[in-house]
């Protein structure tokens, strides 16, 4: 494995906390507290962006359009199951779903939820990590590269590891500052 390689796969593990952080509610409206919500649309699970336009008019309200109105339904009742616990005003073409004010006890839910997140995206590099040293102590097994370009090799790897734990440290401490911000 290159280290070009391993840059790589640990920059997916930090977009990929990055588009998990914005998935969780921060008292402001914002369009990609729905990234998660899927709607049963005729038998196939379809993402709520793409069965409708979704728009955030002001701070506290985001309005969601579907397409094609007869899936109006379809789409509250997936908002109603999801996990963001909001309530859905449906007047016959567009939802609104207002979002009122986190409270404390909500806050700190959150904040445990984003460091869990944190948590899994940093055992996700942890894991690509692994992979890298198995991979360079396999040459070094294999006479395909010195001790010392090992040696070399694997300072490198963690030295990454450590930036980009770093990074979702600093991701985790935005999105932390954010939710708990009133």
């Amino acid at each position: 494995m290159k280290l070009s390689e391993v840059e790589s796969h640990m920059k997916k593990a930090i977009e990929a906390a990055q588009r998990s952080f914005n998935t969780i509610r921060t008292g402001r409206a914002n369009a990609s507290l729905l990234d998660r919500i899927t709607v049963d649309y005729y038998g196939a699970e379809t993402p709520l962006k793409q069965l409708a336009n979704i728009n955030t008019p002001d701070a506290t309200t985001i309005t969601i359009q579907p397409y094609d109105r007869s899936s109006l339904n379809m789409v509250e009742k997936a908002i109603n199951m999801s996990d963001l616990g909001l309530t859905p005003n449906n007047d016959g073409s567009v939802i609104r779903l207002n979002i009122p004010p986190l409270t404390s006890d909500r806050r700190k839910e959150l904040v445990k939820l984003a460091g869990k997140l944190a948590e899994e995206q940093k055992v996700s590099i942890r894991n690509i990590r692994r992979d890298a040293v198995d991979s360079v102590r396999k040459q070094e097994k294999s006479k395909e590269i010195s001790e010392d370009e090992a040696r070399d090799l694997l300072d490198k790897i963690q030295k990454m590891t450590d930036k980009y734990i770093a990074k979702v440290d600093e991701l985790l401490a935005i999105k932390e500052k954010d939710i708990t911000t009133i």
